[in-house]
């Protein structure tokens, strides 16, 4: 079977497992993957951005040899390279734990339990949810939902289309290392650049992807792409700027403004000025419009990784 087809089967039924299954519950390869990086970490940490550099290509690069290995061993099998790309595809995807957790924080809003919601929202981001009032809570959900299609769901399948099961396992390992290790904090301002910059690389073409099937899919795809053009450039990420900017057109709400991380404020520009400030209700059509989001993302890497086969057969 070719391997295009591979893909499209496999992609598919993974993202069908995530759907009906959620996360595996035990043993995650993520958090093996987290554990693995954090033993490196431990080795090769030195306050130097070339010693991080090197943490992000041993962790990364021996994610994908290790993906390359697998569907390597399975390729004379068709059925099994499919069930093989399935997996890795449940692995790295997390579309349902995405929405999981932003409506169980949304349920606590709606029932007026704003404590209940402030303590579950870690679960979610990395916000500092004691600053936050009700409707604050509310905003930081839909802009992390936002943001996490991306990375959770889109990238994902963009980097599956182009290098099977190592691109799919490649994409998760260096956004897990950014989340390890790519913030901006005293210990790993130097050692973190490396991983925080081939995060931007990678979840370049995700982003766009996914700030344009918003648009396509929301309900007010004119507004998404105006939101987009006049304030995604404005976010001091390359790569989420794009994405809330175009969910905030799409859901006719404004994002952005002061939030607080690890004790530090930012004053972040507001997202699509021209819309309403987010309600609790918001959260569910943010919801709503990221699972069509990633389905629609599924149909356009196999499309693309079809017609490129084609086009080299």
């Amino acid at each position: 079977m070719r391997a295009d087809r591979v893909f499209a089967y496999g992609a598919a039924a993974g993202l069908l497992c995530d759907l009906l299954l959620g996360d595996p519950r035990r043993g995650h390869p993520v958090a093996v993957f987290g554990r693995a990086a954090g033993a490196v970490e431990r080795v090769l940490w030195r306050d130097h951005r070339g010693w991080g550099a090197l943490h992000a290509v041993v962790c990364a690069g021996g994610a994908v040899a290790l993906g390359g290995v697998a569907a390597r061993a399975v390729r004379t099998s068709p059925a099994v390279s499919i069930a093989l790309t399935g997996a890795a595809t449940w692995a790295v995807v997390g579309g349902t734990s995405l929405a999981r957790e932003a409506r169980i924080v949304g349920r606590a809003l709606e029932a007026g339990d704003v404590d209940g919601a402030r303590a579950r929202l870690p679960h979610l981001c990395g916000r500092d949810p004691q600053a936050l009032d009700a409707d604050g809570i509310a905003r930081a959900v839909v802009e992390s939902v936002a943001e996490n299609t991306s990375d959770a769901v889109v990238g994902a399948l963009v980097w599956g289309a182009v290098g099977g099961v190592p691109g799919l396992l490649g994409f998760r390992a260096v956004n897990t290392l950014d989340a390890m290790v790519g913030h901006k904090s005293a210990k790993y301002r130097r050692y973190g650049w490396a991983s925080a910059r081939l995060d931007d690389v990678a979840g370049w073409p995700g982003a766009r992807l996914t700030a344009v099937l918003a648009a396509v899919a929301g309900p007010d795809p004119r507004g998404a792409v105006r939101a987009w053009r006049a304030d995604a450039a404005k976010h001091p990420s390359p790569n989420a700027g794009p994405v809330e900017a175009s969910f905030a057109g799409a859901l006719g709400v404004r994002l952005g403004g002061t939030l607080s991380y690890g004790g530090r404020v930012e004053h972040r520009p507001v997202l699509n000025d021209e819309g309403r400030a987010v309600a609790v209700q918001d959260i569910e059509r943010a919801v709503r419009l990221s699972r069509s989001v990633g389905w629609l993302a599924l149909g356009v890497s196999v499309a693309a990784r079809l017609v490129a086969k084609g086009r080299m057969s």
